[in-house]
This record gives structure tokens, sequence and C-alpha cells, in this order.
């Protein structure tokens, strides 16, 4: 297990809570991307070699591939992948199921929270994330959820955050 003091997670909405929704191509989308990019590299810079990711739909898989693209040029960052149960993807689109298993092949490990869905699974997720993280990036728009507690649970537990707010196109 990868040090604490050296280990960053993210959190982040998926694309039902971001203004511009599944369409990537947008200003805000491009925008956030970057500064998820120059955070994580940040993050790199100051000593963060092993990223946690939640592989969730929208702002996950942002930060999935910011550590990907930077670990083609930093091959000593490392990428877990934390999977609230197992088949988290199946009701998925197709597009997005391709991409969960791409970028689910690229990480170094993975860790399962469960064998099938239940109550609380993504709390579990998320908080496993948490406890072994010195480093919470945020992307947070402000609206009731997941992410707000997650970034709540950080705060209480003298987890660094570090927040990228979400601004619409």
């Amino acid at each position: 297990m990868a040090e604490k003091s050296k280990t960053c997670c993210f959190t982040g909405h998926r694309p039902d809570k971001l203004p511009w929704g599944a369409d990537e191509s947008t200003p805000g989308a491009i925008a956030l991307k970057n500064r998820i990019f120059d955070a994580v590299r940040s993050a790199y810079d100051e000593g963060f070699r092993h990223f946690i990711c939640g592989m969730a739909t929208g702002c996950d898989m942002y930060f999935c591939e910011a550590v990907l693209t930077l670990k083609f040029t930093e091959p000593s960052v490392t990428l877990e992948a934390a999977i609230p149960f197992e088949g988290q993807a199946e009701g998925w689109s197709e597009g997005n199921r391709r991409r969960y298993y791409s970028l689910l092949r690229q990480c170094d490990s993975a860790c399962v929270m469960g064998t099938s869905y239940s109550r609380g699974c993504f709390t579990k997720r998320n908080r496993y994330m948490v406890d072994c993280s010195g480093r919470l990036i945020a992307a947070f728009s402000g609206s009731p959820g997941g992410t707000e507690k997650t970034i709540a649970y950080a705060e209480k537990h003298g987890v660094q955050v570090i927040m990228l707010p979400v601004i619409p196109s």
C-alpha cells in the first residue's frame, strides 16, 4: 500500500451535475479538464506519487485521464481504481463502458469494495479513498451529494482539500 502522505485521491461530479452534461467539447469542460491536469501535476511536483480514482462517469474519468497523461512522462506515478462494486459499469452506455474498461486496464491496481451494488457502496468507496490519502482534489459545483459529502469527510479527517470550482460554459 502506498504511503498516505504521497497519495492523492479525487472527487467530482457525474455528467448529470455538470453544466455541460456529457458534452466534453464545451469550453467549461475543457477548462475543467485542464485545471484537473494542473492540480494533478502540482500534486506530483509536491511529492504525491500514488493517485486513487473512483472510476465514475464524468469528472472521475477526467481525473483518471489526467493521471494517465502524467504517467506517460513520469513513470513513478501509480494509479489505483477504487471500484464501489463489481459490474459498476454494466448499466452504462456502450461508449462509457468502453472508456471505463480502457481506463481500468491502464490502472496499476484496483480495489473493489463489494461484489454487488448495495446501499452505501459509493460512500464506502469514497471513504476508502480519503482514508488512504493525504490530499483530495475536488471538482465541485456547490450542489449537494456525494462530492460534497466526500469533501466534508476529508476536511473532518484532516486531509488537505484542493477545490476546483466547476464553472458553467
